[in-house]
C-alpha cells in the first residue's frame, strides 16, 4: 500500500483509462477524488471503489468551462497527486480541411487550458508542502503524423510540453511531473470513435494488439509512486511499441 494516505485527483475518471486509474490508486491505499461531467457515472465509480474497500469522492466538473475548472480546484483542496486525464472524447475529430472552429476550441480548452489552470491552482500547496506528483495523459498521436486528427495531436503535444516546463520549474520544490502517452486501448470511447479500426491499429503495433485500460493505468500509477522517485520531465510511451517503429 505504497500510496497510503495520499490524496489523488483524477480528471475524467468516470470511464475508460481514468476510471481504471482511480480504482488502482484506491487499491494501493490512496484516497481518490474523481471528476467528470456526469453525476450518475461518478456515483457508480465511487460505489465500485468503495465496494472494494477503497476511499473515493466525486466532484462534478466540466473542463470545457474555465469557471468549473476553478471550482474544481477549490473543492479538491490540497492534493498529493494530480492526474490530468480528461480529454474531449465526445468532440468531433477531423482532418485539417474539415475542422470546425467550435470543435477546435473545445479540444484545446479541455486538453490544454483546463490542465494548465487546474495545475496552476493546485501547485502552490504542493510547493508549500515540498512534494507533489503530476502525471499528464497524452497520446501516441502527439509523436507521429496524424492525417485525420491534427488538432488532437497538437493539443496533446502541448500537454507534453507543459510536462517538461513544469518539471524544470518545480523540481527544486520536490514536485515531479511526467507524461504517459497511451497507444490503442480498448475503452468504450475508443471503440465508439474508431470501431473496427481500433483493433486494426492495435495489430499494427509490434506487440500486435490493443491495450487493456489496466495496462495504461499501471504505468500512470507507477509514475506517481515512490518507485519512480527519480523520474521527472519524461514522456512514457505505453503504446505497444507503435512510436518505436
Amino acid at each position: 500500500m505504497e500510496l497510503q494516505d495520499q490524496r489523488v485527483l483524477v480528471t475524467g475518471a468516470t470511464a475508460g483509462i481514468g476510471q481504471e486509474v482511480a480504482k488502482q490508486f484506491a487499491r494501493r491505499g490512496a484516497s481518490v477524488v474523481i471528476t467528470g461531467r456526469y453525476t450518475e457515472r461518478g456515483a457508480r465509480t465511487v460505489a465500485a471503489i468503495e465496494a472494494e474497500g477503497g476511499r473515493a469522492e466525486f466532484i462534478a466538473a466540466d473542463l470545457n468551462d474555465i469557471k468549473s475548472v476553478q471550482r474544481l480546484a477549490e473543492h479538491a483542496g490540497e492534493v498529493d497527486v494530480l492526474i490530468n486525464n480528461a480529454a474531449a472524447t465526445r468532440t468531433r475529430f477531423a482532418p485539417t480541411l474539415e475542422q470546425d472552429v467550435e470543435s477546435f476550441d473545445t479540444i484545446f480548452d479541455v486538453n490544454v487550458r483546463a490542465p494548465f489552470f487546474l495545475t496552476a491552482a493546485l501547485l502552490p500547496k504542493m510547493i508549500a508542502r515540498g512534494s507533489g506528483t503530476i502525471v499528464n495523459i497524452s497520446t501516441m498521436y502527439a509523436s507521429v503524423g496524424v492525417a485525420g486528427a491534427p488538432v488532437v495531436a497538437a493539443a496533446k503535444a502541448a500537454l507534453e510540453s507543459f510536462t517538461r516546463s513544469w518539471a524544470a520549474a518545480f523540481g527544486a520544490n520536490g514536485i515531479r511531473v511526467n507524461t504517459v502517452a497511451p497507444g490503442p486501448t480498448r475503452t468504450d470511447g475508443a471503440v465508439g470513435a474508431l470501431g473496427d479500426g481500433l483493433e486494426q491499429l492495435g495489430s499494427a503495433t509490434p506487440l500486435g494488439r490493443t491495450a487493456d485500460p489496466s495496462e495504461i493505468a499501471e504505468a500512470i500509477v507507477f509514475l506517481a509512486s515512490p518507485q519512480a522517485s527519480y523520474l521527472t520531465g519524461t514522456t512514457m510511451a505505453v503504446d505497444g511499441g507503435y512510436t518505436a517503429i
